[in-house]
């Protein structure tokens, strides 16, 4: 059976779980998720796998990634990543990848830019099924209006991110 090896990483604004197994990171959640046990039990099914504690060589380059993003000093990162998700989620994932640092986006605009208008309940489900938060930028989805919409790491979590890449001092943490 398939390993996947978590180490924690603590965030200015909130602790991190990182995974990976073989060469790539599977997995960067917010240890306070709204719904917890959900997005490690769909990855254990969906790669075969069962979790260990251990850092890997991956998740301390994640973790080093991680550092040099909240100082401000990366904007796209560069370790391996593997989906576990439907096709549909994962072409979710793939194009949250193409929205640039520092920008929003809309759900609408998201299923638009997806050529698939008529989805956006199946997009932001999608964006809230993400196990690789701040990797995979679901942070950066917000709501036709421009307000904050929900995500996993809490709303305070998503401002920092999203201050943080605007260049504004995120305060309050």
């Amino acid at each position: 059976m398939e390993k996947i090896c978590t180490r924690l990483y603590d965030a200015p604004c909130g602790r991190l779980l990182l995974g990976s197994t073989g060469d790539s990171l599977c997995l960067c959640r917010w240890l306070s998720e709204l719904h917890p046990g959900r997005v490690d039990g769909r990855l254990a099914r969906l790669l075969g796998a069962e979790f260990c504690d251990g850092a890997t060589a991956v998740t301390d380059e994640a973790a080093r990634q991680l550092d040099a993003y909240f100082l401000g000093r990366l904007t796209a990162f560069s370790v391996g990543l593997v989906f576990a998700g439907t096709s549909f989620q994962q072409r979710v994932w793939r194009q949250l990848l193409a929205v640039p640092y520092g920008q929003t986006v809309s759900y609408a605009a998201l299923a638009r830019l997806m050529g698939s208008p008529q989805s956006v309940r199946a997009v932001a489900g999608a964006n809230g099924a993400n196990a690789m938060s701040v990797f995979v930028p679901c942070h950066r989805v917000v709501g036709a209006d421009g307000s904050l919409t929900g995500y996993a790491g809490g709303l305070e979590a998503k401002r920092y991110l999203l201050l943080l890449e605007r260049g504004v001092a995120a305060r309050g943490f």
